[in-house]
Protein backbone atom coordinates (compact mmCIF):
# COMPACT_ATOMS: atom_id res chain seq x y z
CA UNK A 1 0.00 0.00 0.00
CA UNK A 2 1.62 3.17 -1.27
CA UNK A 3 2.20 6.07 1.19
CA UNK A 4 -0.61 8.64 2.43
CA UNK A 5 -0.65 12.11 0.32
CA UNK A 6 0.39 14.20 3.57
CA UNK A 7 2.40 11.55 5.30
CA UNK A 8 5.96 11.89 6.17
CA UNK A 9 8.27 9.86 4.07
CA UNK A 10 11.29 8.40 5.90
CA UNK A 11 14.90 7.94 4.66
CA UNK A 12 17.74 5.59 6.07
CA UNK A 13 19.88 7.86 7.22
CA UNK A 14 23.42 7.32 5.16
CA UNK A 15 26.03 4.71 7.63
CA UNK A 16 29.54 6.13 7.52
CA UNK A 17 32.88 4.26 7.84
CA UNK A 18 36.52 5.78 8.46
CA UNK A 19 36.71 5.77 4.87
CA UNK A 20 34.57 8.78 4.96
CA UNK A 21 36.70 10.63 7.62
CA UNK A 22 39.43 13.22 7.00
CA UNK A 23 41.65 14.73 9.51
CA UNK A 24 43.10 18.13 9.55
CA UNK A 25 46.18 18.02 11.13
CA UNK A 26 45.69 21.25 13.46
CA UNK A 27 48.65 23.41 14.42
CA UNK A 28 51.46 22.58 16.99
CA UNK A 29 50.69 18.87 16.09
CA UNK A 30 54.69 18.17 15.68
CA UNK A 31 56.41 17.94 19.03
CA UNK A 32 58.75 20.68 19.85
CA UNK A 33 61.70 20.64 22.08
CA UNK A 34 63.42 23.09 23.28
CA UNK A 35 66.79 21.10 22.79
CA UNK A 36 68.71 22.61 19.47
CA UNK A 37 71.57 21.44 17.42
CA UNK A 38 74.79 21.66 18.53
CA UNK A 39 76.44 21.82 15.53
CA UNK A 40 79.60 20.48 15.65
CA UNK A 41 80.25 20.55 12.03
CA UNK A 42 79.98 24.17 12.53
CA UNK A 43 82.67 25.82 10.22
CA UNK A 44 84.54 28.98 11.50
CA UNK A 45 84.44 32.36 10.00
CA UNK A 46 85.46 36.13 10.97
CA UNK A 47 82.45 38.58 9.42
CA UNK A 48 84.40 41.30 7.04
CA UNK A 49 81.27 42.61 5.88
CA UNK A 50 77.42 43.36 6.22
CA UNK A 51 75.01 44.31 3.77
CA UNK A 52 71.07 44.40 4.35
CA UNK A 53 70.80 40.73 6.22
CA UNK A 54 74.01 38.87 4.21
CA UNK A 55 77.58 38.35 5.90
CA UNK A 56 80.29 37.96 4.23
CA UNK A 57 82.60 35.75 5.67
CA UNK A 58 85.84 34.46 5.58
CA UNK A 59 86.37 30.73 6.18
CA UNK A 60 89.30 28.33 5.98
CA UNK A 61 88.76 25.69 2.97
CA UNK A 62 90.94 22.66 1.93
CA UNK A 63 92.83 25.13 -0.56
CA UNK A 64 93.02 28.31 1.54
CA UNK A 65 90.91 31.52 2.28
CA UNK A 66 87.60 31.35 1.31
CA UNK A 67 84.94 33.88 1.00
CA UNK A 68 81.43 32.93 2.03
CA UNK A 69 78.08 35.18 1.78
CA UNK A 70 75.39 33.73 4.86
CA UNK A 71 72.55 34.41 6.57
CA UNK A 72 71.59 34.23 10.27
CA UNK A 73 69.64 31.35 11.51
CA UNK A 74 66.62 31.44 12.84
CA UNK A 75 67.49 30.18 15.98
CA UNK A 76 69.59 32.96 16.43
CA UNK A 77 66.83 34.54 17.11
CA UNK A 78 67.00 38.42 17.61
CA UNK A 79 71.23 38.52 18.58
CA UNK A 80 72.45 40.85 16.11
CA UNK A 81 75.67 39.99 13.57
CA UNK A 82 78.02 42.74 14.09
CA UNK A 83 81.09 43.46 11.33
CA UNK A 84 84.09 41.60 13.46
CA UNK A 85 82.51 39.14 14.65
CA UNK A 86 83.38 35.30 14.90
CA UNK A 87 80.55 32.76 13.73
CA UNK A 88 79.87 29.37 13.22
CA UNK A 89 78.48 28.67 9.55
CA UNK A 90 76.94 25.79 8.70
CA UNK A 91 75.52 25.00 4.59
CA UNK A 92 77.48 25.74 1.28
CA UNK A 93 80.94 26.85 2.63
CA UNK A 94 82.20 26.64 -0.83
CA UNK A 95 82.00 30.16 -1.40
CA UNK A 96 80.42 29.31 -5.14
CA UNK A 97 78.66 32.27 -6.79
CA UNK A 98 74.54 31.90 -5.22
CA UNK A 99 75.31 29.86 -2.64
CA UNK A 100 73.96 31.27 0.78
CA UNK A 101 75.21 29.34 4.57
CA UNK A 102 73.85 29.97 7.84
CA UNK A 103 75.22 31.49 10.69
CA UNK A 104 74.63 29.35 13.59
CA UNK A 105 77.06 30.29 16.50
CA UNK A 106 78.16 33.86 17.80
CA UNK A 107 81.30 33.10 19.51
CA UNK A 108 81.67 35.63 22.80
CA UNK A 109 83.20 39.08 21.92
CA UNK A 110 85.32 41.51 23.34
CA UNK A 111 86.68 44.79 22.21
CA UNK A 112 83.11 46.30 21.22
CA UNK A 113 83.68 49.67 19.45
CA UNK A 114 80.29 51.84 20.24
CA UNK A 115 79.16 55.13 19.96
CA UNK A 116 76.16 56.94 20.09
CA UNK A 117 74.69 59.92 17.73
CA UNK A 118 74.89 62.68 20.52
CA UNK A 119 75.68 62.59 24.21
CA UNK A 120 71.96 62.81 24.80
CA UNK A 121 71.34 59.58 22.89
CA UNK A 122 70.34 56.46 24.44
CA UNK A 123 70.53 54.57 22.11
CA UNK A 124 73.91 52.98 21.34
CA UNK A 125 75.27 52.05 18.08
CA UNK A 126 77.80 48.94 17.80
CA UNK A 127 80.72 49.69 15.04
CA UNK A 128 82.80 46.77 15.22
CA UNK A 129 83.86 43.93 17.60
CA UNK A 130 86.64 42.07 18.63
CA UNK A 131 89.00 44.78 18.07
CA UNK A 132 92.51 45.12 19.35
CA UNK A 133 92.96 48.97 18.29
CA UNK A 134 91.51 52.17 17.07
CA UNK A 135 93.19 53.73 14.89
CA UNK A 136 92.20 58.21 14.89
CA UNK A 137 93.01 59.80 11.59
CA UNK A 138 93.77 63.24 12.17
CA UNK A 139 94.93 65.70 9.48
CA UNK A 140 97.32 68.29 10.38
CA UNK A 141 96.02 70.80 8.09
CA UNK A 142 92.79 71.13 5.72
CA UNK A 143 91.00 70.37 7.56
CA UNK A 144 92.62 71.36 11.05
CA UNK A 145 92.89 68.98 13.75
CA UNK A 146 89.89 68.63 16.01
CA UNK A 147 91.77 67.78 19.60
CA UNK A 148 88.08 67.52 21.14
CA UNK A 149 86.89 65.20 18.42
CA UNK A 150 90.54 63.19 19.60
CA UNK A 151 89.46 62.96 22.88
CA UNK A 152 86.13 61.86 22.52
CA UNK A 153 87.87 58.33 20.77
CA UNK A 154 90.30 58.22 23.47
CA UNK A 155 87.18 57.86 25.65
CA UNK A 156 85.57 55.42 23.82
CA UNK A 157 88.63 53.48 22.96
CA UNK A 158 89.22 53.27 26.98
CA UNK A 159 85.53 52.28 27.71
CA UNK A 160 85.63 49.36 25.22
CA UNK A 161 89.53 48.47 26.79
CA UNK A 162 91.10 48.71 23.34
CA UNK A 163 94.79 50.08 22.39
CA UNK A 164 94.61 53.40 20.82
CA UNK A 165 97.09 55.14 17.92
CA UNK A 166 97.03 58.27 16.70
CA UNK A 167 97.28 58.88 12.92
CA UNK A 168 98.54 62.35 11.78
CA UNK A 169 97.92 63.06 8.03
CA UNK A 170 99.16 66.12 5.53
CA UNK A 171 102.48 66.25 7.51
CA UNK A 172 103.54 68.17 4.12
CA UNK A 173 101.38 71.03 4.34
CA UNK A 174 100.67 71.05 8.38
CA UNK A 175 103.84 70.04 9.84
CA UNK A 176 104.66 72.84 11.96
CA UNK A 177 101.53 71.54 13.68
CA UNK A 178 103.01 68.08 14.64
CA UNK A 179 104.32 69.58 17.95
CA UNK A 180 101.44 71.28 19.40
CA UNK A 181 99.77 68.05 19.02
CA UNK A 182 102.15 66.23 20.98
CA UNK A 183 102.59 69.15 23.42
CA UNK A 184 98.38 68.46 24.54
CA UNK A 185 98.86 64.75 24.60
CA UNK A 186 102.02 64.45 26.62
CA UNK A 187 100.81 63.33 29.86
CA UNK A 188 99.34 60.51 27.82
CA UNK A 189 100.36 57.20 26.81
CA UNK A 190 99.59 57.93 23.61
CA UNK A 191 101.31 56.22 20.21
CA UNK A 192 101.86 58.41 17.38
CA UNK A 193 102.19 57.89 13.56
CA UNK A 194 103.08 60.88 10.57
CA UNK A 195 102.09 60.31 7.50
CA UNK A 196 102.81 62.22 4.05
CA UNK A 197 101.59 61.57 0.66
CA UNK A 198 104.74 61.19 -0.70
CA UNK A 199 106.12 59.30 2.22
CA UNK A 200 106.52 55.53 2.57
CA UNK A 201 104.05 54.34 5.63
CA UNK A 202 106.14 51.70 6.99
CA UNK A 203 105.89 52.76 10.46
CA UNK A 204 101.52 52.87 10.11
CA UNK A 205 101.85 49.19 8.59
CA UNK A 206 103.97 47.87 11.45
CA UNK A 207 101.57 49.01 13.97
CA UNK A 208 98.98 46.97 11.83
CA UNK A 209 99.97 43.91 11.47
CA UNK A 210 97.89 40.45 12.56
CA UNK A 211 95.55 43.14 14.56
CA UNK A 212 92.01 44.00 13.98
CA UNK A 213 92.36 47.60 13.43
CA UNK A 214 89.25 50.38 12.88
CA UNK A 215 90.20 53.53 11.30
CA UNK A 216 87.94 56.45 12.18
CA UNK A 217 88.31 60.35 11.47
CA UNK A 218 86.59 62.98 9.96
CA UNK A 219 86.03 63.40 6.46
CA UNK A 220 88.50 64.08 4.20
CA UNK A 221 91.20 63.87 6.57
CA UNK A 222 92.83 61.53 3.96
CA UNK A 223 91.81 58.04 5.75
CA UNK A 224 90.49 56.46 2.49
CA UNK A 225 93.50 57.51 0.91
CA UNK A 226 96.08 55.40 3.58
CA UNK A 227 93.51 52.43 3.08
CA UNK A 228 94.11 52.42 -0.19
CA UNK A 229 98.13 52.83 0.21
CA UNK A 230 97.35 50.09 3.02
CA UNK A 231 95.61 47.71 0.55
CA UNK A 232 96.44 48.05 -3.04
CA UNK A 233 92.65 47.23 -5.21
CA UNK A 234 90.45 48.51 -1.82
CA UNK A 235 89.38 51.10 -4.35
CA UNK A 236 88.05 53.21 -1.39
CA UNK A 237 86.56 56.73 -2.58
CA UNK A 238 88.29 59.92 -2.19
CA UNK A 239 87.23 63.16 -1.64
CA UNK A 240 88.20 66.60 -1.12
CA UNK A 241 87.95 68.97 1.57
CA UNK A 242 84.91 71.62 0.96
CA UNK A 243 85.58 75.70 0.97
CA UNK A 244 83.94 75.77 4.73
CA UNK A 245 86.99 73.34 6.05
CA UNK A 246 84.82 70.18 6.34
CA UNK A 247 85.53 66.84 4.58
CA UNK A 248 82.85 65.64 2.04
CA UNK A 249 81.58 62.22 2.83
CA UNK A 250 83.44 59.82 0.57
CA UNK A 251 83.62 56.31 2.52
CA UNK A 252 79.80 55.15 2.26
CA UNK A 253 79.70 51.37 4.49
CA UNK A 254 82.14 49.85 6.68
CA UNK A 255 84.19 46.67 5.48
CA UNK A 256 87.24 44.70 6.85
CA UNK A 257 89.79 44.37 4.38
CA UNK A 258 92.30 41.99 4.83
CA UNK A 259 95.85 43.19 5.10
CA UNK A 260 98.49 41.75 2.44
CA UNK A 261 101.13 41.02 5.46
CA UNK A 262 98.40 40.02 8.03
CA UNK A 263 95.74 41.55 9.70
CA UNK A 264 92.57 43.47 8.97
CA UNK A 265 92.04 47.42 9.17
CA UNK A 266 88.19 48.36 9.07
CA UNK A 267 87.52 51.78 7.37
CA UNK A 268 84.20 53.63 8.85
CA UNK A 269 82.61 55.86 6.80
CA UNK A 270 83.34 59.69 8.00
CA UNK A 271 81.73 60.89 11.08
CA UNK A 272 81.26 64.75 12.29
CA UNK A 273 80.53 63.50 16.05
CA UNK A 274 81.17 60.79 18.43
CA UNK A 275 78.39 60.49 20.91
CA UNK A 276 79.53 58.82 24.43
CA UNK A 277 76.06 58.55 26.26
CA UNK A 278 76.99 55.09 26.92
CA UNK A 279 80.10 56.26 28.91
CA UNK A 280 79.81 56.68 32.56
CA UNK A 281 81.19 59.49 34.18
CA UNK A 282 83.80 57.42 36.23
CA UNK A 283 84.86 56.09 32.94
CA UNK A 284 85.27 59.42 31.31
CA UNK A 285 87.74 60.72 33.99
CA UNK A 286 89.91 57.68 33.91
CA UNK A 287 90.60 57.88 30.27
CA UNK A 288 92.14 61.27 31.10
CA UNK A 289 94.43 59.96 32.92
CA UNK A 290 96.99 63.23 33.72
CA UNK A 291 93.27 64.80 35.25
CA UNK A 292 92.49 61.19 37.37
CA UNK A 293 95.72 61.46 39.12
CA UNK A 294 95.00 64.77 40.51
CA UNK A 295 91.03 64.58 40.99
CA UNK A 296 92.54 61.57 43.81
CA UNK A 297 92.65 64.70 46.30
CA UNK A 298 89.64 65.60 45.77
CA UNK A 299 86.68 65.96 48.32
CA UNK A 300 84.39 63.26 48.88
CA UNK A 301 81.28 63.44 46.25
CA UNK A 302 82.97 65.99 43.97
CA UNK A 303 81.23 66.24 40.86
CA UNK A 304 84.86 67.57 38.91
CA UNK A 305 82.97 70.33 37.01
CA UNK A 306 84.23 73.23 39.52
CA UNK A 307 81.22 74.82 40.50
CA UNK A 308 81.93 73.71 44.83
CA UNK A 309 84.87 75.91 44.34
CA UNK A 310 87.05 72.79 45.92
CA UNK A 311 87.90 70.09 42.58
CA UNK A 312 91.60 69.41 43.48
CA UNK A 313 91.53 70.02 39.34
CA UNK A 314 91.44 73.47 40.02
CA UNK A 315 94.82 73.23 40.78
CA UNK A 316 96.00 73.02 37.64
CA UNK A 317 94.74 76.43 36.43
CA UNK A 318 97.65 78.78 35.97
CA UNK A 319 98.34 81.94 37.93
CA UNK A 320 96.16 84.01 35.21
CA UNK A 321 93.23 81.76 35.40
CA UNK A 322 93.93 79.96 32.39
CA UNK A 323 93.31 76.14 32.77
CA UNK A 324 95.21 73.83 30.63
CA UNK A 325 93.36 72.79 27.42
CA UNK A 326 92.81 69.04 28.88
CA UNK A 327 90.69 70.11 31.95
CA UNK A 328 89.00 72.57 29.35
CA UNK A 329 88.50 69.29 27.05
CA UNK A 330 86.88 67.50 30.08
CA UNK A 331 84.68 69.26 31.41
CA UNK A 332 83.41 70.62 28.46
CA UNK A 333 82.60 66.87 27.63
CA UNK A 334 81.51 66.09 30.93
CA UNK A 335 78.78 68.92 30.47
CA UNK A 336 76.93 67.70 27.61
CA UNK A 337 77.42 64.57 29.04
CA UNK A 338 74.98 65.71 32.01
CA UNK A 339 72.06 65.73 30.67
CA UNK A 340 71.71 62.69 29.21
CA UNK A 341 69.80 61.15 31.97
Amino acid sequence: MGPVAGDRVLKRRRQYDEDDVRVRPGRGSRPRTKVRPKHTEAVEGFVFGVDRGRYQCRVDGPNGPVDVVAMSARELARKSIILGDRVGIVGDTSGRPGTLARIVKVAPRHGELRRTADDDDSTERVIVTNVDQLVVVSALADPPPSTGFIDRCIVAAFDADIDILLCLTKADIGGDMIGDIESYYADLDLDFVVCAPDEPITGLSDTLRDKVSVFIGHSGVGKSTLVNRLVPGAGRSTGVVSAIGKGRHTSTNAIALELPDGGWIVDTPGVRSFGLAHVSADSLLLAFGDLAEVATDCPRGCDHTGASGDCALDTLVDAEGDPPQRLVSYRRLLESMSGRD
